[in-house]
């Protein structure tokens, strides 16, 4: 009994010595090491047409020759956007956006800036091969603060808001997504409706 616990007492920490010097296993080469979808602090840009149905005048005695409206309006919009992911399907953001709108011959043209918040939730989500959710589609809502030149001729200052769908793709380049979106656009001042389709690039840090 005695030789078998002096052998036990010699051999375990030669055991313990050969199972800490023992190797590590290495790292699954395949294994993802960075998240094929990125999510985050973002930037933006849009680009594409916006167009009123109704154009009204602010202030007919300034613009005789346009009337009291201009019936419809419409020219490129452009716009820029800095926010944050929430997860996989809540955004906030604040814009940026203008345009030139151009109506009849008699109302001529005018400019139209706006400016505020926008909040986006993602309602489906689609995944590729990998697992990893790239399409989405959404919706969203923004409103803001908004002004025109000429002064007196459409509506000097406003309130504009604008919302509705829009599809999400997050390419394979990881940081960048692209996307299409359909908007209702309302003046609330000047009771003006009208509508805008662009195209989305967005880059996340």
């Amino acid at each position: 009994m005695k030789n078998i616990l002096a052998i036990l007492a010699l051999t375990a920490p030669l055991l313990a010595g050969a199972q800490e010097s023992a190797p590590r296993l290495q790292e699954d080469p395949r294994a993802a090491r960075f998240r094929d979808v990125e999510r985050g602090l973002f930037v933006g840009m849009e680009a594409g047409y916006m167009a009123f149905t109704d154009t009204p005048t602010e202030d007919p005695a300034k613009y005789p020759y346009a009337g009291k409206a201009g019936g419809s309006a419409g020219g490129l919009m452009v716009g820029l956007t800095l926010g944050m992911d929430f997860g996989n399907r809540l955004s906030l953001a604040i814009y940026g956006q203008g345009g030139n709108q151009k109506g009849s011959s008699n109302y001529g043209a005018f400019s139209l800036f706006a400016g505020g918040l926008d909040a986006r939730v993602a309602l489906l989500g689609w995944t590729d091969r990998n697992d990893w959710e790239r399409f989405f589609l959404y919706v969203h809502g923004r409103g803001g603060y908004a002004k025109s030149w000429p002064e007196g001729l459409f509506s000097t200052n406003d309130v504009v808001v604008q919302g509705g769908p829009g599809i999400e793709y997050f390419t394979r380049l990881r940081h960048f997504s692209v996307g299409l979106a359909a908007d209702y656009v309302y003046a609330t001042k000047a009771k003006a409706s009208g509508f805008a389709v662009y195209p989305t690039v967005r880059y996340t840090f």
